[in-house]
C-alpha cells in the first residue's frame, strides 16, 4: 500500500501531522508493506527567495491577526508538538520560500533518503536556532549531507533553478486535482484522503480501512509451470 503525503517545510501542522501518522504506522500490523512518499506543496509559492521575515510578523500580515494572537497560536503549536515528543521554538523563528528544499527532497527521493531529509528540514526549521532560510544554500547542503546525500549533488541542484522544478510543480498540480487546498494532506492508495494533522486514532482507522479494501490478487497460473517453494525447486523432467 502506498501513502502519499503532501506537505510544506514551513507548515507546523505538517511537522505535527507527520509525527502522529508515524505513530499510527508504527503500530499498524502491515507497516512493512506500506510505502510512504512525500509530495511537494508550497504554502507561499509567490514569495521571493530573499524575502525572509519573522514568523510572528508574517502571521499578522498574512492572516490579519494581532501580534498577541500570533504569539498565542505559536504557544499552542508548541504544546501540540511537545505532546508528540517534538521540539518546537515558539519564538524567533523565521519564514521564507521553500521551493529549493522541495527540489532537494526530490533529489533525496531518487536516492531513497527522502523521509530522512524532510525530518531534518522540519527539525531545523521548527526546533533549531539556525535558519533554513537566511543562511544561504550551504545550510541546505549541510542538512542534505546529514541525510546521506553527496554535497556536490545537492550544490548542483541548488545551482540549477530548473533541477527538479518540474517535479515540484507536478506534485502541486496533482494536489490541486485531488482537491487539496491545504496541508498536510494524506492519500492512501489513491482511494482515501485524510486532511490535516488528525489524531493518531484517525490515521489508524484510515490505514486499516485502506488496507482492508485493497482488491484481492487474481492469480493466473499454469499447473505445469516449474517453480520454487519451501520444499525446494521443481526439477524439470525429460520427456
Amino acid at each position: 500500500m502506498r501513502v502519499e503525503i503532501w506537505s510544506d517545510i514551513a507548515c507546523p501542522w505538517c511537522y505535527v501531522g507527520k509525527a502522529r501518522f508515524e505513530k499510527a504506522l508504527e503500530a499498524f500490523p502491515h507497516r512493512g508493506q506500506v510505502e510512504v512518499v512525500h509530495r511537494s506543496f508550497e504554502l507561499d509559492p509567490g514569495r521571493d527567495k530573499g524575502d525572509v521575515q519573522p514568523v510572528i510578523k508574517m502571521l499578522t500580515k498574512k492572516y490579519g491577526m494581532s501580534e498577541a494572537q500570533a504569539k498565542a497560536g505559536e504557544e499552542n503549536l508548541g504544546t501540540q508538538a511537545a505532546a508528540e515528543g517534538l521540539e518546537y521554538r515558539t519564538r524567533d523563528r523565521d519564514h521564507g520560500n521553500t521551493f529549493d528544499m522541495h527540489r532537494l527532497l526530490h533529489l533525496a527521493k531518487a536516492q531513497g533518503k527522502q523521509d530522512r531529509l524532510i525530518q531534518l528540514f522540519y527539525k531545523a526549521n521548527f526546533a533549531e536556532e539556525r535558519s533554513v532560510f537566511s543562511e544561504g544554500d550551504e545550510r541546505l547542503v549541510e542538512l542534505a549531507v546529514a541525510a546521506g546525500l553527496e554535497a556536490d549533488d545537492a550544490r548542483k541542484v541548488l545551482a540549477d533553478p530548473k533541477a527538479y522544478a518540474d517535479d515540484v510543480r507536478a506534485d502541486e498540480r496533482e494536489a490541486a486535482e485531488l482537491g487539496a487546498n491545504g496541508v498536510p494532506f494524506f492519500v492512501l492508495d489513491r482511494k482515501f484522503g485524510v486532511s490535516g494533522a488528525q489524531p493518531v486514532e484517525v490515521f489508524t482507522q484510515a490505514l486499516t480501512q485502506a488496507w482492508g479494501e485493497r482488491p484481492p490478487l487474481t492469480l493466473i497460473e499454469d499447473d505445469g509451470a516449474e517453480a520454487c517453494g519451501p520444499d525446494g525447486c521443481a526439477v524439470p523432467q525429460q520427456h
